[in-house]
């Protein structure tokens, strides 16, 4: 089958086509989720990345009963588990169904369904955001998880990449061995997940970043659009440089962007036309440098005092860290 080409006129880009080729780094493909899995090859994909439709009734889905739609996505993630490497990752990110004002949390329901299958549950990721639906009669929901599949012990993890700049990376010793020094990682911290009941730290235990509205740089008109910074985290922590990165329902492209940024193979696929489009331009604007994008790790807020200040050790250029050269003034 031909490939067809997206020209990119006088960018670096390179071609954008639209069946899987793997000499290629760029896949874009309308249709249906579960043919275009079929047409990839077994083992081929480091991190399948995606946020499969919730069965809300949006304009892209058929609402059908709970029990209907999870058939139907293990059909696609019986072809997602093929096509991941024995050292890749599935992410899987999902909310809530909700039906005559019940809440269904999709995550249960999609454990179970991976873990039928030997797959092993690697972290349950809280992402937690400030806006959303309103509710009348329940509490507002703020969160959707992030479920992180392997499909064996020996899969690709790489920590620094992904750290945070700690909230107090001031902090030393103050006993042992090492009292007085530094305690924290020059290269920031573990992003974490969320595990406990009762939160002590906010930022310790929550994925803390916005999501895409109305004034987000980021928005286009999809209505369930995450943000690149979300599956950045994921590819840089969960694949290697030239690896591939797949999103069976790519919408408006924001794990491609996130997979392209840093020098990963792309493919997506989404069945409506009109997102394919917006992927494929705002692949386009990427690579001719138009495209607007929230940086990875912008800190939400800045606290000060002693303990806020880069250590003078790390400052001091002795170890690398992830703090820049300008230490936080006390105010």
């Amino acid at each position: 089958m031909e490939a067809h080409q997206l020209s990119f006129g006088e960018s670096s880009a390179p071609n954008c086509v639209e069946h899987f080729d793997s000499q290629q780094r760029i896949v874009v493909h309308q249709g249906e989720a579960l043919d275009f899995l079929k047409t990839l090859p077994s083992e081929s994909i480091a991190l399948v990345i995606t946020s499969p439709p919730y069965n809300l009734g949006k304009e892209y889905e058929r609402r059908k009963d709970v029990l209907s739609y999870l058939q139907e996505q293990e059909a696609v993630i019986d072809e997602v588990i093929r096509v991941t490497s024995p050292k890749g990752s599935i992410c899987w990110q999902v909310g809530n169904f909700v039906e005559d004002g019940e809440v269904f949390p999709l995550d249960i329901f999609y454990y179970d369904i991976f873990k039928k299958k030997g797959l092993k549950l690697r972290n349950r990721i809280i992402w937690r955001y400030s806006h959303g639906m309103h509710m009348s009669r329940r509490f507002s929901g703020r969160y959707e998880t992030i479920l992180w599949f392997t499909r064996g012990d020996g899969y690709t993890f790489h920590l620094d990449p992904v750290r945070v700049p700690a909230k107090y990376p001031g902090k030393r010793h103050y006993k042992g061995p090492h009292k007085g020094e530094p305690s924290g990682n020059p290269l920031g911290k573990n992003p974490s997940d969320f595990w406990e009941v009762v939160a002590h730290d906010w930022e310790e235990e929550v994925w803390y970043i916005p999501n895409v509205k109305a004034a987000h740089p980021e928005k286009t008109i999809h209505p369930c659009q995450y943000p690149v910074e979300l599956a950045e985290r994921c590819v840089l922590a969960l694949t290697n440089e030239d690896e591939w990165v797949l999103d069976p329902y790519c919408g408006a492209g924001s794990s491609l962007i996130a997979g392209i940024k840093h020098g990963r193979r792309v493919a997506g696929c989404d069945k409506e036309e009109v997102y394919i489009n917006i992927t494929r331009e705002r692949i386009r604007a990427f690579f001719e440098g138009r495209l607007p994008l929230r940086p990875l790790g912008r800190q939400l807020y800045q606290p000060t005092g002693k303990v806020a200040r880069v250590p003078i050790e790390w400052e001091q250029g002795a170890v690398p860290h992830a703090y820049g050269s300008a230490r936080p003034e006390i105010t």
